[in-house]
């Protein structure tokens, strides 16, 4: 089973929570609010998006590139979780 089927719960939960920020830049914009507030939303929903983008990415590797049903070694497991933290660092 895809690791995004199993979490389809959570991922979409995120989704519709970008969802209204990118509704609430347009009624920014539609309101013709200060650019520093439009701003502050735009970066609220970027980080949001690579927040989401970091969980799906994080659980390719866990269940796609190191497969738990194959027992991984120490230095594959050690190897995903530096990746994981890279990827992460990338997309704070």
């Amino acid at each position: 089973m895809s690791h995004t089927i199993r979490d389809k719960k959570k991922l979409l939960n995120r989704v519709r929570r970008i969802r209204g920020q990118v509704a609430s830049i347009e009624q920014a914009l539609e309101g013709e609010w200060e650019a520093s507030s439009i701003l502050q939303n735009i970066a609220a929903c970027r980080g949001a998006i690579n927040g989401l983008m970091a969980e799906v990415i994080e659980g390719h590797i866990r269940h796609h590139i190191i497969d738990p049903r194959r027992k991984p070694s120490a230095d594959q497991l050690d190897s995903a979780a530096e990746l994981i933290q890279i990827v992460n660092a990338y997309l704070k």
